[in-house]
């Protein structure tokens, strides 16, 4: 294969020099497919225009990368940087924090939130700085058409549903994404489930989906696993696990058996994949670590009606404490924003003189804040992480380090010290293989043609800063990031220049 390259690449070069934008010159260059080697990767306004050995060529802007890794940009398929990519404010939408890690494409509406109105989404009113796709999502969904409600739709509803589907689908959406284990959504059937994901995997889309359970607070990890495979098979179309794990303490050590349960589907044929952000704490909220889900019916009047029922304190405090436990105690769950932040449910308490269950609806009464549970094992992090359906994404979401390190760590973290993943490894699972699972064409790979989406960093720095108590770092190690062939990082430092695009899925049919 390396010589096809060398061979092809050579054939390119004419007698005269040609002349590109941005010569990337003697880095080791991982093309996303093929081994490594040192050379040369040129640019010609957002493409990729040579890929190959030293080459003779004039270039308006030349990059010295000896020494250095230079890759495909890397895509993250789970994130939360809505806001930023709609920010007022010029410097927010740069989402920096990503580009300083070398990742140039972002999926959004992850985990059911993702807006009915795609066409919107999709079309900024400002410059962004990465380019990015968006699900539609169940719970946006359910929640205009049936609001808050524990219960099952009309058919009048669901119809109404399957339309937003389908409609989300044709204006662009990569596909229908779910947050089973979240109040709305997880008053939802699995039947009403599939009958919407039918509209999307008709028009070419994905099923993304958190699961019901990562746990064991309801129906468990093993059969949430199932019921996601199942919901793929019934609307016949690829099912994206986000963020996969083995949650607290009735779970860890799941990770081969889960892992046996998706290789079995994907033997039978089935295209199951999933993202995972390497981190032993997950993201979510402080009810919905701990608040029951019959607690969460009607929405947050309705819960904080019941905080201040008694007649359901007998009710309400033994689900909540069993959901701590399951988390690993007050001392595992470290509150990320608001007034509390910095500050675990355990110290809380100590605070306010009561025990963590009053801590938190104390806490919960005034905002529900955004948590990290330290609820996750080494050892499944590795096992996940091995497999090769597994790509990088970092659920990046308020106060978590994941945002400003993700990729950054997997590297320093999981290749250079402790060897779970090689190099290649690494750069592929966080490139190609999340561009050729979602269809992303020309992005992924450092190929002829291709858009110029690139990293250029250091291997022997490259790693995340940000940390529980300062979240808020840079990585560093990056040198140079090209984004549609604008140079957006450079030298280390930022240039300012937001070159990112809005990413439309194309559906194969059933649209217009």
């Amino acid at each position: 294969m390396r010589a096809l390259i060398v061979l092809a690449a050579l054939a390119t070069l004419g007698a005269a020099p040609e002349r590109v934008d941005v010569l990337i010159r003697g880095g080791t260059v991982f093309t996303g497919s093929d081994a490594p080697f040192v050379g040369d990767v040129a640019v010609t306004g957002d493409r990729i225009r040579y890929v190959g050995p030293h080459a003779t060529l004039r270039a308006r802007r030349t990059i010295e990368a000896r020494g250095m890794v230079v890759a495909p940009g890397f895509i993250d398929p789970h994130t939360h940087v809505e806001a930023m990519l709609a920010s007022p404010d010029a410097q927010e939408r740069l989402v920096l924090p990503f580009l300083m890690q070398g990742v140039t494409t972002a999926f959004v509406g992850n985990d059911g939130g993702g807006k009915p109105d795609v066409a919107a989404t999709l079309t900024p009113a400002h410059p962004v700085g990465i380019n990015y796709a968006t699900y539609v999502g169940f719970g946006a969904i359910r929640r205009a058409v049936i609001g808050e409600a524990r219960r099952a739709p009309t058919p009048t509803e669901l119809a109404t549903m399957r339309g937003i589907v389908a409609r989300a689908m044709c204006q662009g959406a990569l596909g229908l994404s779910t947050g089973l284990f979240y109040a709305p959504q997880s008053f939802a059937a699995t039947d009403e489930v599939v009958a919407l994901a039918r509209e999307a995997g008709e028009r070419g889309g994905t099923y993304d989906t958190h699961i019901r359970d990562e746990s064991s607070y309801t129906v468990g990890l093993a059969a949430a696993i199932d019921e996601a495979v199942a919901i793929g098979r019934a609307a016949r179309m690829p099912v994206h696990i986000s963020h996969i794990k083995a949650l607290g303490v009735d779970v860890q050590g799941q990770a081969p058996a889960i892992i046996a349960r998706i290789a079995a589907a994907r033997a039978r044929g089935e295209a199951v994949t999933a993202d995972q952000y390497p981190w032993n704490a997950s993201g979510t909220s402080l009810v919905a670590a701990l608040v029951p889900l019959w607690a969460q019916d009607g929405g947050r009047e309705a819960l904080l009606r019941r905080f201040a029922d008694p007649s359901l304190a007998a009710r309400l405090r033994p689900g909540m404490t069993e959901n701590l436990r399951k988390r690993g105690g007050a001392a595992a769950l470290l509150v990320t924003e608001g007034a509390e932040r910095g500050h675990t449910l355990a110290d809380i308490a100590v605070r306010l003189r009561t025990d963590a269950v009053g801590a938190a609806i104390a806490t919960i009464r005034v905002h529900d804040p955004a948590v990290a549970s330290f609820n996750q094992s080494e050892a499944d992090i590795a096992a996940f992480m091995r497999q090769r359906w597994v790509m990088t994404g970092s659920d990046a979401s308020t106060g978590h380090p994941r945002v400003y390190g993700t990729f950054a760590r997997k590297y320093a973290k999981y290749v250079r010290a402790e060897h779970v993943l090689t190099l290649r490894q690494f750069i592929e699972r966080s490139s190609a293989l999340t561009a050729d699972t979602f269809g992303l064409a020309g992005r992924g790979y450092l190929r002829r043609g291709g858009f110029a989406d690139v990293v250029v960093f250091d291997p022997a720095i490259y790693a995340a800063r940000a940390t529980y108590q300062q979240p808020t770092l840079f990585a560093t190690g990056v040198r140079t990031v090209l984004v549609n062939g604008a140079v957006v990082v450079d030298g280390g430092v930022a240039t300012g220049r937001a070159a990112g695009r809005s990413l439309p899925h194309t559906p194969p049919g059933r649209c217009g």
